[in-house]
């Protein structure tokens, strides 16, 4: 068990998803990097879909009420444990009462807190993902207990253990995001193609905007609103990109450009406001499928 003694920014309990309910009109969420949270919970043992802790551009402090161990994942963050100072990608053994700080430094955006055990938070439609805009999932404050259950094994067996990251997600900030041709490709020049962006201040769990060199569009006619998911870019009339992310509505209406690749996801995910440059590269289906394969087939995810 945790209690969370003080917290900032964007914090909430996400898993893989909230799937099956799109039709609906119900957002995905889930996590903004997938690999960071599948990476956290298999440092202590747990199942892919277990929920953890994201936090977003802030800062969290919590104190443990009993023996636990805990692994922290992302980009831009690092942990304090009582007297020591901890990298991510590890997990570590907290004695009960110990005060734990998960503090902001830069370079990334999101953090992934999983316990061994899991968190015990009810599920809504399946999932115990937060999507604050449409009031499911679990509200999140300052005096709460975080519940967990049961380890997969001894404490000690899950503890002092390290994720090489570098193996398998190479995070930067000047980043070559791979993408897949949208359904109005045929509308725009190759200037997104050739063009650097950097992320807006204006971006949340529901989109990343982009600032660059307008994109030109040959064909102004409105469209029919159409589907959309994590990783679909819309040019607006302005020539500038959105590209949705977990918290995606299920439908718009700009023109679709191009698709990320879910492999590429967790790169764009940690890309800092006014510090990241970002380009752009297509690539076929295939590759697409053959990257995140190639994700799954050398590591622990498969």
């Amino acid at each position: 068990m945790l209690k969370v003694i003080d917290a900032s920014g964007f914090i909430s309990f996400q898993d893989s998803g909230r799937k099956g309910f799109q039709s609906f009109g119900v957002p995905v969420s889930g996590a903004m990097d997938w690999f960071a949270y599948q990476s956290a919970n298999h440092l202590v043992g747990n199942s892919q879909n277990s929920p953890v802790l994201e936090i977003g551009l802030g800062e969290i402090t919590f104190q443990a009420k009993q023996d636990c161990v805990l692994a922290v994942t992302g980009v831009g963050y690092e942990v304090q444990n009582y007297i020591w100072t901890f990298p991510l990608w590890t997990s570590f053994y907290v004695r009960a009462g110990w005060h734990v700080q998960i503090k902001k430094t830069s370079g990334g955006n999101w953090a992934y807190l999983a316990i061994a055990g899991g968190f015990d938070v009810p599920q809504v439609l399946g999932s115990s993902s937060t999507y604050i805009r449409g009031g499911l999932g679990n509200a999140f404050q300052v005096g709460d207990i975080l519940q967990s259950g049961k380890p997969s094994t001894e404490l000690t067996k899950l503890a002092a253990r390290d994720f090489p990251v570098q193996k398998f997600m190479q995070y930067s900030q000047t980043p070559i995001i791979e993408v897949i041709l949208g359904p109005q490709r045929e509308r725009f020049d190759n200037s997104f193609f050739e063009n650097e962006y950097t992320l807006s201040k204006s971006f949340d769990r529901m989109g990343y905007r982009l600032e660059g060199k307008a994109i030109e569009s040959s064909d102004k006619t409105e469209l029919i609103s159409e589907g959309m998911m994590m990783g679909s870019i819309q040019i607006t009339n302005q020539g500038q990109p959105i590209v949705m992310m977990a918290d995606s509505p299920t439908t718009g209406g700009y023109p679709k450009i191009a698709n990320v690749i879910k492999a590429d996801l967790p790169l764009l995910a940690q890309c800092e406001s006014g510090t990241s440059t970002i380009r752009f590269r297509e690539v076929s289906v295939e590759e697409a499928q053959e990257k995140y394969s190639d994700i799954l087939n050398r590591g622990f995810l498969s």
